[in-house]
């Protein structure tokens, strides 16, 4: 059996020690802001996660861009040129054109390198629940599973992995065409906030709406005690559009509910938070389908 890499992009938002830990190969889509370029990053090496939260409260704003198919041909060569196979891990087809991109590259250098196998697979997840699927197909790898096995394992698991999320900023809603500006004035006005997840076609959803902040912090947890099937032996990842506080007072309550242990925080990345805003908040586990 073949030795295979698992790539992803960017969007995973998983911290860049995790992902050197996991030996992924990532690639990081792009954003546009205040007449430059940035790649995504997950060490935040062209704009870091403090600097591009600040500068958006202070009113810039950020267009985005997929992984383009020539990035992900680059580093597909990379390692199939060594030998080794290839399982994609995309962002959500129905938010980006990433998973596109990387299909039409796989199909490419199938010609080329007729020997490998290489496998792309569609998330439909955004954030750390791409993330966390990710580490679910690494933790599968480290058991000996071949690719064919793990790219089974990523298809069955993928609609269960749940994506419970609130925003802080109902703005940044209305700016992405989420919700209209009169909701957003008017929730604004009475402190309303979105309670929205990522359904089973990968898209952002809302579901429901709390009145106050805290109100909604904890509905993230109400819905993981609905659906998690023993959450205090899951493995969860919480994401935050710089409001470590939050995140923090959501993983506390995991942890005084479920008694859940593994519980893993780290930043919503540029390109998400471009269309989410500062103050969001996100809870990522495994549980009944969405």
């Amino acid at each position: 059996m073949r030795e295979f890499v698992i790539m992803t992009d960017s969007c995973c938002d998983l911290s860049a020690a995790m992902a050197a830990e996991l030996e992924l190969s990532v690639l990081p889509l792009s954003l546009h802001m205040g007449g430059a370029v940035y790649r995504n990053w997950l060490d935040g090496r062209d704009i870091g996660f403090p600097e591009f939260y600040s500068r958006v409260r202070g009113g810039e704003n950020a267009t985005t861009a997929a992984v383009s198919v020539g990035d992900f041909e680059t580093e597909m060569r990379k390692i199939l040129s060594s030998g080794r196979d290839l399982l994609c891990v995309s962002f959500s087809s129905a938010l980006s054109a990433t998973y596109q991109s990387a299909s039409i590259a796989a199909e490419e250098l199938r010609t080329e390198f007729p020997e490998a196998e290489i496998c792309v697979v569609d998330s439909l997840c955004a954030s750390l629940g791409q993330g966390l699927l990710v580490w679910l197909c690494a933790q599968e790898r480290k058991k000996g599973r071949s690719l064919a096995e793990v790219r089974d394992f990523a298809e069955a698991v993928k609609g269960r992995i749940c994506h419970w999320f609130t925003v802080d900023d109902l703005n940044h809603l209305k700016r992405g065409g989420r919700i209209s500006a009169a909701t957003a004035l008017f929730g604004t006005m009475l402190s309303i906030k979105p309670v929205m997840h990522v359904d089973d076609g990968g898209r952002l959803t809302p579901v429901g709406k709390t009145r106050g902040r805290r109100a909604s912090l904890l509905a993230l947890v109400n819905e993981m005690e609905k659906t998690a099937p023993e959450p205090e032996r899951q493995t969860v990842f919480i994401s935050h559009g710089d409001c470590l506080a939050d995140a923090e007072f959501v993983a506390e309550e995991i942890r005084r509910r479920f008694g859940t242990r593994d519980i893993h925080i780290n930043y919503v990345g540029p390109v998400i938070g471009s269309h989410s805003g500062p103050g969001t908040v996100a809870l990522f586990f495994t549980g009944s389908p969405r």
